[in-house]
């Protein structure tokens, strides 16, 4: 099949898609549906929400393409960071959705039972938690943890020095001690993903 756009840049791609362009949408798609499936599968462990997060990110692409400035970074970077965000929503909703179910559920009662509700809150905790970090220190806090992203990779993928990366990661994680303000907690989070 040609692919009449595939000399063009992925800046360009995504200007002629702010024009209503869906070859060039096509072709971002041919450029990084692979790599998109791939962070939403590690992000969501379950290869059909990691298509619907793809699908809704691509159309996120489409409809916020006339707001994409090519100065504030890569297209790549830009268009992988919309995937990340809507496996992130998905894993949220998922959660919500069998906390309701659990909620719903009739009790059991035991150890297991309450094992389950503790992690449960710890879980929402650590979410809400990462809701009030600012928004680029809970991307690299995010994308290492549920992507299982290292420190080096996510500079790549975002296109940001190493030492950028490490101390949005290291003020991320201090301000996410004090939120959660449990010494059993941080210890959860400092063995996280490794620097390589």
């Amino acid at each position: 099949m040609s692919r009449p756009l595939a000399h063009l840049s992925d800046e360009a791609l995504v200007l002629l898609a702010a024009r209503s362009e869906q070859t060039a949408l096509a072709e971002l798609y041919d450029r990084y549906g692979r790599l998109a499936y791939g962070l939403a599968v590690r992000v969501l462990r379950d290869e059909a929400l990691a298509e619907d997060a793809v699908q809704e990110a691509f159309l996120a692409v489409w409809r916020a393409a006339p707001r994409f400035v090519p100065e504030r970074g890569r297209a790549s970077t830009w268009i992988l960071t919309l995937v990340h965000r809507r496996a992130v929503d998905l894993v949220r909703r998922e959660e919500r959705r069998r906390a309701d179910s659990l909620a719903a559920a009739p009790e059991h009662g035991g150890a297991a039972a309450d094992e389950d509700v503790v992690l449960r809150l710890q879980r929402q905790r650590v979410q809400q938690a990462l809701g009030l970090l600012p928004d680029p220190q809970r991307e690299a806090l995010e994308l290492a943890y549920y992507g299982g992203f290292t420190q080096s990779e996510l500079a790549e993928r975002l296109g940001q020095p190493l030492g950028t990366i490490k101390s949005r990661m290291f003020a991320g994680l201090t301000r996410m001690r004090e939120l959660l303000g449990e010494p059993g907690m941080e210890m959860s989070w400092s063995q996280g993903p490794s620097t390589n």
